[in-house]
Formats: structure tokens, sequence, C-alpha cells
């Protein structure tokens, strides 16, 4: 556990370096842009090792990452083909369309995996940060997943769980294809009207919007005001629905404090409850955190008004 503690530390240092540019590029492309950084989850680090045992841990591409929501499928092709005509010496070790080539279950983004590169902090070098970029509706998509993840516990992002809920998420990956005119998901139904049909059909059959809706609607959030008043950089966000108290908890931590936040996340993933979820991100301001992270806020209201518009 210190040995993974230690290694998902030292990528802070690049990560930040990368989050500060995205920003910067970002606001030349839309000023409504949303951006955000976090360190893996150990859950996640650990899910990852067991599913593919041939992994390694200094190999996982994604220990560190930053994310970028824009307006359009358009802004997010702008900004990443000027990452690749040039980006201070960092190497681009390589990169993934998941808008042109989606995924089978519906996910859309588009991934670059960078080695930092630094000769003042040689330390630092070749660790590896991963940078998605999507358009909001990408990003509903990928946050409805995860909210259902969080609390049916499907294992829905690793291809398992309920083959309803999967095939509902990939029939809706390709409703929000077809509305922003891209290639479709696999094995979906290419006729508009036999794919909404289906679409429609496992909306009714799930009860959806008003299972999605009730895990906000019932959230209860902790600490939000006092992150919003002080000026905070880093936030730890606990959420434990599988308690039954319907609890979001946040801890905020100034620029100067990311060293006691890590050590205070570090504490919480140690002792928290089985199928309890806490994550330390970074995001330009707290107003921000929910429109970052709206799945820790089990807030699905952009994608619930994405399915009415689609099967309506």
């Amino acid at each position: 556990m210190d040995i993974i503690n230690n290694w998902r530390a030292a990528h802070a240092y690049p990560l930040n370096t990368f989050q500060m540019t995205l920003r910067n590029r970002a606001r030349q492309v839309d000023h409504q842009n949303i951006v955000a950084q976090r360190i893996k989850r150990l859950s996640s680090i650990e899910d990852k090792l067991r599913r593919y045992d041939w992994l390694k841990l200094s190999a996982m591409q994604d220990i560190a990452g930053c994310r970028v929501i824009v307006n359009t499928v358009s802004q997010v092709y702008e900004l990443v083909e000027g990452y690749k005509r040039k980006y201070s010496g960092h190497v681009l070790d390589s990169e993934s369309d998941y808008i042109r080539e989606p995924k089978s279950d519906g996910y859309r983004s588009y991934h670059l995996i960078y080695r930092y590169q630094n000769a003042l902090h040689p330390a630092y070098s070749n660790l590896k940060v991963e940078m998605q970029f999507r358009s909001i509706l990408q990003h509903c998509w990928a946050t409805a997943v995860e909210t259902a993840d969080i609390f049916y516990r499907e294992g829905l992002k690793s291809h398992r769980g309920s083959p309803d809920w999967r095939r509902f998420f990939a029939l809706m990956g390709s409703a929000i294809a077809l509305r922003e005119n891209y290639r479709r998901v696999p094995r979906t139904p290419r006729g508009e009207g036999e794919l909404l049909t289906e679409l429609r059909d496992y909306a009714e059959r799930l009860d959806v919007r008003t299972r999605l809706k009730a895990f906000g609607d019932t959230l209860n959030v902790i600490g939000e005001e006092e992150t919003r008043r002080a000026r905070i950089k880093y936030v730890i966000l606990v959420l434990d629905p599988p308690s039954g108290n319907r609890n979001i908890s946040l801890y905020g931590y100034r620029a100067g404090d990311l060293e006691e936040a890590t050590a205070r996340y570090e504490e919480l993933e140690r002792h928290k409850a089985q199928g309890a979820d806490a994550v330390l991100v970074s995001v330009s301001d707290a107003v921000s955190l929910r429109r970052a992270y709206p799945n820790y806020f089990l807030d699905t209201t952009v994608f619930l008004e994405a399915l009415d518009q689609a099967i309506s």
C-alpha cells in the first residue's frame, strides 16, 4: 500500500503542470470549458490490476489524469490538434479516438497519453499523464454510467453487471453520437427509428428517469458551503451510498496543502467502508465541482435531458 501511494503521489507534480497548460489552451477554444484533474483511486487501481494480470503498476497509463469538457465535438478536435502540433518537449506516447471509433459500451471521448519531460526535475521524467477531451454530451453519458455504478455496484465501466443497463447505455451512446453527427456505437441499430424505439423500450423497462433522478434528490451534501467560501484548490469527495446515509462529504484544501490533502486521502481510502468511494480532485474553483464531477453528486440532470430529447 505504501508503494502504491508513493507512486501515485509522485504523479502530482507532472499532473499539475499538464492541467495548468490545459486550462490556458481550453480558454482559447471555449470560455465555458471545465478542466479538472484527479489521481486514480485505489479501488480503481486494484480492479484494473486484477482484470489485467499482465499489467504492471508502472505501466498503467491513467494513474494521473486531467480532463477538459467543452461544448462541441469540433472544439474537442481543435484542442487535440493543437496538442499534437506542439507541446513543449513532452512526449506523446499514444492516442485513442473514441469519438470516430466508439467503444462497444457507448463510451466516446478523445485520449492523449503523454510522458512528462523536464530536465530540471529528471525524477519525474517519463511519468505518464492521461488527457481526456470530451463534449458536454459525452461527459454527461460517462458520468451517468459512473452514477449507476456507484449506486448499483454493477461494474458497468468494466464491462460487467446487468446486460439491460449495459445495452441501455450503448444505445444512449449511439443516440448522442447521432445528435453530434458522428459514428454510432458498434452493434447498435443503424436505422434511427429502430435505435430510438429500442432505446425507449429499455428506458421504460429500467425506469431510468425515476431511478437516476432519485439518486441526486436524496443526496445530502456535507461541507459544500465551507468549500465554496474558502480559496480551495484541492477537494476530497467521499461518497457512501451503500450505507443508506446518502451522504457526500467534502474536505477542502488550499493550494499549498497538497501534501496534507494527499495524506488525508490515503487515510480515508485505507479505512473507508466497503462500497464507499473517495477521490482527490482539483478544479479551477469550488463552484465548478458539481459540473466537473456530477457522478459524485449523483446529478444526472443533463443526461436525462439528453435522453428525453432522444426519445421524445
